[in-house]
């Protein structure tokens, strides 16, 4: 399999562009030549790792890499609370909070927000059959979310894959508003989330760290969110209150430093993907939104 770029859709330009990726020549070596496979599979996947990397994130040092990273990336941070001299490390920049009107959430109680700044891939119909395969990802319901019940539920729904660059905001929030359940937790291995990596290895997440909750709201119906864990994530954070109501766009939690991943999960015949996000990923190619942006409507 041969290496190419990350292409995805602007969806506000409408044209489809070329993603630029922090440390892309690092995950060639990694997923596509025999010595980096040695490498990812002893060492870069494991949890050790990825910890010790949050951790170095988290000294005070690391600050000095924060001015490169906002330039080399185009970060706009004029969106940010803080400016870049008052971040104490590198991390507490990465899951920088944002100002207040920063993000525009769709106000419409039958619209769903994006959870997260990202790149999104969305599919109408899970497979009925025990297996189904998502831009090539082959896997089970029962083994992404480690509950046959809970699988049953969501066989035939609808999915989201909302997946966050580096360099995006790192924060993720309800896509709706409703009741917040518990947090569960599933341990896993520290897989890059990024394209490269999937076409390399198309189980990983169902092989990734992750934790998912339920929100039961009144126009969706109970949906699924899961966090996905990726290499060099230190941890995932929740900040909302178990059992209370939620507002949409409310802050849920927040990703330590690397690129991690939002599922969203949805029960038969509860939503409509907005039109744009549906042709795109039919042609196998995600499309870039802000947290807040429409995702899609809740079926008649």
């Amino acid at each position: 399999m041969t290496f190419e770029k990350i292409k995805y859709v602007d969806r506000v330009r409408g044209e489809t562009l070329t993603e630029r990726v922090p440390g892309e020549t690092f995950l060639k070596f990694l997923y596509y030549t025999p010595f980096g496979k040695i490498a990812l599979e002893s060492m870069v996947k494991r949890k050790f790792l990825s910890v010790f990397y949050g951790w170095l994130m988290c000294r005070r040092f690391s600050r000095k890499k924060i001015k490169k990273f906002v330039m080399e990336n185009g970060i706009d941070m004029e969106e940010a609370k803080k400016e870049i001299d008052e971040f104490a490390t590198f991390n507490d920049f990465f899951y920088r909070e944002l100002k207040e009107g920063a993000r525009q959430v769709a106000g419409a109680e039958n619209v769903l927000a994006s959870p997260a700044d990202g790149k999104v891939l969305a599919y109408e119909s899970i497979c009925c059959k025990s297996q189904f395969i998502v831009k090539g990802f082959n896997f089970t319901l029962e083994e992404f979310l480690g509950d046959k019940s809970l699988a049953r539920r969501y066989q035939g729904g609808t999915m989201f894959i909302v997946r966050l660059a580096p360099a995006d905001y790192h924060r993720f929030h309800f896509p709706a508003s409703g009741i917040a359940g518990e947090s569960k937790s599933i341990r896993g291995y520290y897989y890059s989330v990024s394209p490269h990596a999937l076409k390399k290895n198309s189980r990983v997440f169902c092989e990734n760290k992750r934790e998912y909750s339920l929100l039961e709201t009144k126009t969706f119906g109970k949906l699924l969110i899961c966090e996905v864990g990726a290499a060099m994530v230190g941890s995932i954070r929740q900040t909302y209150k178990t059992g209370l109501e939620v507002k949409k766009g409310q802050e849920k939690g927040y990703f330590l430093f690397g690129g991690s991943t939002l599922v969203l999960l949805f029960e038969r015949g509860k939503i409509e993907v907005d039109g744009d996000i549906l042709e795109n990923t039919l042609k196998g190619i995600e499309t870039r939104v802000k947290m807040g942006e429409s995702l899609g409507t809740a079926a008649d």
